[in-house]
């Protein structure tokens, strides 16, 4: 087999003892394949960030929610957070105990804050008045607050989750109601949180976010933890030299704004991070066929079953991601073209990769779109009534492995009466 384009899974050896022809024979096309080595570097790159001891990795399961993965994230030590009822099931599932699980809610019912309590799950409100539906089913109980400190940060306007123009957060200027309602529903608060945004790949403005809530956490007597959100971005355009986010330097800037509200407040509280992206974009690549070629007033489009069904970042953020040629004959590209690879959904905004330059593509090859773990099958749908691809792993060993079958045509149908 001649592999036309594919220097970042060579690096890393993704593919293991076997290749992505192979596996689309398998497994069929599309499909996302993980690569456990990479996802447990993440993981353990994140647990050595700083040196302050009191320190939590909570792994953010809306970038990722597949069962084993889950269960790899909780066997490198990491905690989870949840957005859901159903991310707080499947945790459990993974063997989280309630105790690691976190659940940052955003304008939920009290019937859902209830499926945390009943469960012993700490429950984080993003407002007042949820602090105040909080209080009325739970007097007496623990509570975490998530604050918008006014800073945000991220590759894309839908995802900045901080600053002065997000739904997300109570603001500072609340924090006298806030005390209100805690004493008025004697209530325990032992943290609180934020979320500045995702995907920064310098590490200054999200050292100022943390500054920013610690000024907020100064505020509040006998807290238990900060958790200082996530964010912490990878290199999408790898192929184009794009460089990592320096976690060396960042842990050392972090350290020491730890070490030093530590002194002010007097006792090292713990302080947690909540990556999804970083720990599960780059173990997952999404593989696709080329189903077709053509030319539509002087653009080459690469015709492939990698619908916005499969995945929806480029049409929802204008999303990045690099793209890599396998193919099973022996017939080399001979030219470079610029070409739009787009999708087989009735839209018009279906396309995976815009204007990019690779090598001659035909009908028939593979299509590996690199660093497709994070935000990829979580948010696949069966729009158009496509079926939602498989997802496999490749163990520590090498070997693959099914980690969730495809969809079939009767799961289009399961649900109606």
């Amino acid at each position: 087999m001649l592999t036309t384009y594919n220097k970042v899974s060579d690096e890393t050896n993704f593919f293991g003892n076997t290749t992505p022809v192979e596996l689309i024979k398998e497994y069929g096309s599309p499909l996302y394949v993980y690569n456990e080595n990479v996802m447990r570097e993440r993981c353990r790159e994140l647990k050595n960030l700083i040196t302050y001891p009191n320190f939590s990795v909570n792994y953010s399961v809306k970038a990722n929610g597949n069962l084993t993965l889950l269960q790899i994230a909780r066997e490198e030590g990491l905690n989870a957070d949840a957005m859901s009822p159903g991310e707080i099931f499947v945790e459990l599932k993974a063997g989280f105990k309630p105790e690691q699980i976190l659940y940052i809610s955003n304008n939920v019912s009290k019937e859902e804050m209830q499926f945390a309590i009943d469960r012993d799950i700490l429950v984080s409100v993003d407002s007042v008045s949820q602090l105040e539906s909080y209080g009325q089913i739970n007097e007496g109980g623990r509570v975490c607050i998530r604050f918008n400190s006014g800073v945000g940060a991220g590759h894309h306007e839908k995802v900045i989750t901080g600053g002065k123009k997000t739904k997300f957060g109570v603001d500072p200027n609340f924090i006298p109601e806030v005390k209100e309602i805690i004493s008025k529903y004697k209530l325990n608060l032992v943290g609180i949180n934020q979320h500045i945004g995702s995907l920064f790949m310098e590490g200054d403005k999200y050292v100022e976010g943390v500054k920013s809530v610690l000024d907020i956490a100064e505020k509040f007597d006998n807290l238990e933890f900060v958790d200082l959100g996530g964010g912490f971005g990878i290199p999408y355009q790898k192929l184009a030299g794009q460089k990592r986010l320096d976690l060396q330097d960042l842990g050392k800037k972090l350290d020491k704004v730890f070490f030093d509200f530590a002194d002010k407040y007097g006792k090292q509280i713990t302080f947690k991070v909540e990556p999804g992206r970083y720990i599960a974009a780059e173990c997952g690549n999404l593989l696709g066929t080329v189903y077709s070629i053509k030319n539509n007033y002087g653009m080459k489009y690469v015709g492939t079953d990698l619908g916005f069904n499969v995945l929806k970042r480029p049409v929802m953020y204008d999303s990045h991601h690099d793209i890599e040629i396998f193919r099973e004959s022996n017939v080399p590209s001979t030219k470079s073209e610029t070409v739009n690879i787009v999708g087989n959904i009735c839209e018009s905004g279906d396309i995976i990769a815009k204007q990019r330059e690779l090598p001659e593509i035909f009908e028939g090859d593979i299509i590996n779109v690199l660093d497709a773990g994070a935000y990829g099958y979580c948010m696949a749908s069966n729009y158009n009534n496509r079926l939602r691809p498989a997802e496999v792993l490749i163990t520590s060993e090498g070997n693959a492995k099914l980690i969730r079958r495809r969809d079939t045509f009767e799961d289009l149908v399961r649900n109606f009466e």
